[in-house]
């Protein structure tokens, strides 16, 4: 009994720091200067966050961030196609 709480609570933390390494992507990417690298690692923020979401069962937070890494794609690949 004791064991199933433990690694709940284990299970929770990971989930948690994820959640943690989700949010300072995601700010961090706003520093940024370079407009296609700060979508680039806002994207991993966005993907981070999805996986956040699906773990914790919270479909807005996975829709919003499917909705927010398409667009950045949308602009990272058209700015990619202009510099060609």
């Amino acid at each position: 009994m004791i064991s199933y709480f433990l690694l709940r609570e284990l299970k929770m933390n990971y989930i948690e720091i994820l959640g943690y390494a989700a949010m300072i992507t995601v700010s961090c990417s706003f520093l940024l200067k370079d407009v296609t690298k700060l979508r680039f690692v806002n994207t991993i923020g966005c993907i981070l966050f999805m996986i956040y979401g699906l773990l914790l069962k919270s479909y807005p937070v996975v829709g919003l961030n499917i909705f927010v890494a398409c667009i950045n794609s949308y602009y990272i690949f058209k700015e990619l196609k202009a510099k060609k």
